[in-house]
């Protein structure tokens, strides 16, 4: 398993309390140190079940708004690979599924 975590955010802290209150192993990826390329959130994407990828953004970040009005996926995730401060956190990876822990408590009902 993979968590993507941003240490500033307290859904983030949540969420990777449960994981860790898991004991399963999992490597954690603070994201926004360690970007995501593009071909990444593209297989991220997939494993959140090909869900529109504006539901991966946090559309209230300054980046995001410069932007404009993006409607084009590949748009929006180069957007993302650029500015990882785009990405809804926290993120939970486990092989082909995945789940944005926004509300934390779906990555305890991910586990």
């Amino acid at each position: 398993m993979e968590f993507w975590h941003n240490p500033r955010c307290s859904k983030s802290r949540e969420a990777l309390k449960l994981v860790e209150a898991s004991g399963k192993p999992f490597r954690l990826r603070r994201y926004l140190e360690e970007r995501p390329t593009r071909s990444e959130l593209e297989s991220l994407r997939a494993a959140l079940g090909d869900v529109p990828v504006l539901e991966m953004v946090r559309v209230g970040e300054a980046p995001f708004k410069t932007l404009g009005t993006p409607t084009d996926a590949g748009e929006l995730l180069d957007a993302m690979a650029e500015h990882p401060i785009l990405i809804e956190r926290p993120i939970l990876i486990d092989g082909d599924r995945a789940v944005i822990g926004r509300p934390p408590e779906r990555v305890r009902e991910f586990l």
